[in-house]
């Protein structure tokens, strides 16, 4: 199975103060972060959606190895990210999609690997945290026009998945399934 990475980091990071595509954390950008650790947990192509600030984050971040686009649309929210990245898949030969949004340091390339084996083009399947659908999320192709349809604001693929079954894969044991908001969240990160 050819999986891809998507890294969604096209926000303006609001109530964080700046996009948290450009975070500096343990030593790297998140934006860094979150496209290695796709590629280290066996997705290729990794697509980084970037939107806010997409000039400063470009020149800053070292983003080898990934292709990067634009969002023009980022302001809109999270879904017009998701829908420009799968736009940008759909001439690979991936047969599924791994998405991660850029604001989850805590989330390794273990988590990637193991939701990453469910793999398939009918595939759908997400890290479970608590007990709790999480990140990364895992669209087999076969998903990716119904998710994009309807990928509209800050929902992402929610509405999509919420009416279809979803593999849970837990994940407690390998990473940390909460999003950065604001500063004072960072010192909790780190897995």
């Amino acid at each position: 199975m050819e999986v891809a990475g998507v890294v969604l980091a096209g926000g303006a990071g609001r109530r964080f103060g700046m996009p948290k595509a450009l975070v500096e954390h343990e030593g790297a950008l998140l934006v860094e972060r979150a496209a290695r650790v796709l590629a280290d947990g066996g997705c290729s192509p990794v697509v980084v959606v970037l939107g806010a600030a997409a000039d400063e984050v470009r020149e800053r971040a070292d983003l080898t190895g990934a292709a990067v686009v634009l969002n023009p649309e980022w302001d809109t929210g999270m879904g017009s990210s998701l829908r420009v990245a799968l736009d940008a898949l759909t001439s690979t030969d991936a047969d599924a999609a791994v998405v991660l949004p850029v604001d989850m340091p805590g989330i390794g390339a273990a988590a990637v690997r193991r939701v990453a084996e469910l793999a398939g083009p009918s595939a759908l399947a997400a890290a479970a945290h608590g007990g709790r659908r999480s990140h990364p999320v895992l669209l087999g192709r076969e998903h990716w026009a119904g998710a994009r349809a309807a990928a509209t604001g800050d929902a992402g693929a929610r509405g999509y998945l919420r009416d279809r079954e979803v593999a849970l894969v837990p994940c407690d044991d390998i990473s940390a399934g909460f999003d950065v908001d604001r500063p004072e969240d960072l010192p909790r990160a780190g897995t």
